[in-house]
Order: C-alpha cells, then structure tokens, then sequence
C-alpha cells in the first residue's frame, strides 16, 4: 500500500506517494526526473548512485525512500549553484578530465565532496581509498584522482 513521504531535496520540499519498497534511487530518478543519479549495480557496489542525506555520502541503491523521509537530500543536480555555477569539485573534475564516458561521475562527485568536507583530503593513496566504493569502468582513476585533489583545494 503507497504511502505518503516528505523530504527536502535539493534545498526543496517534495511530497510524494511511493509503494514501502521504492529505493530511493528509483524515487529520485522516477518520481522527481533527477537523472543525474544513475543506477549501476543495485547491490550498493558501484557508487553510481550516491547522493547526499544530511550531508553524508549514501548509496540510493541501498536505501529506501521512506528511510529518507524528513531528511535532507542532495543529488548531483544540487551542488551546482541556483545560477548554474558549478561546485568546485565538479569544476575540478571537468578541467582535470576527471571522466571518460561519464556514467560514474556524479556517484564519484558526491563521494569526492563528502571525503573533503568530513576528512579533509590529502595523498593519491588516501583519495583511492576513500574511492573504493566507486567504480570507474572505463579506468579513469589517475585523472579522478588529480581531480578530487584539485576540487579539495578549491573547497578550501
């Protein structure tokens, strides 16, 4: 049976009716059109479809919709400024070329965002652990790498 949930997205309160077993990555892609999220694996392997909940990185895949009811959500179309300005870290990962086919990129962004604001960031070594949980398919650590570290130093 659909219930009714409520939860900020992107700075903007959304009410939606959802069935209980509605992943959140479904709801976001689904009912609110934000398909900067991408579905990858569903098995909360691949990153694709990170997003923000009260400011930490978390799987979509993972989660389901009613959990994030009454939190707080940023997807990748959120950290842009109302302008259009991109967020530091998404500049960095478009000047260092920090993808190739693109399908990672926002799950990576948001992890990326999160690693700096909670743990600072610092050596290749510790951005690719931090990284693990995504997956690049494509093999484009070495520039995503110089990208969160470019990105970092610009959120500074």
């Amino acid at each position: 049976m659909p219930s009714t949930i409520t939860l900020t997205v992107n700075g903007k309160t959304v009410t939606q009716e959802c069935e209980p077993q509605t992943l959140l990555v479904e709801f976001i892609r689904e009912k609110l059109r934000l398909t900067g999220t991408h579905v990858g694996c569903d098995t909360a392997q691949c990153g694709a479809c990170t997003v923000h909940i009260d400011g930490r990185a978390v799987k979509a895949c993972n989660m389901l919709a009613t959990q994030a009811a009454g939190h707080q959500v940023t997807t990748i179309e959120g950290l842009a400024a109302a302008d259009g300005t991109l967020h530091p870290m998404q500049a960095a990962f478009r000047a260092c070329h920090g993808l190739q086919c693109g399908f990672c990129t926002p799950g990576m962004v948001m992890s990326a965002v999160d690693l700096v604001q909670h743990h600072g960031c610092h050596s290749e070594a510790q951005v690719r652990e931090a990284l693990e949980g995504n997956i690049c398919g494509c093999h484009g650590y070495p520039n995503i790498v110089k990208a969160v570290q470019q990105g970092a130093a610009a959120m500074k």
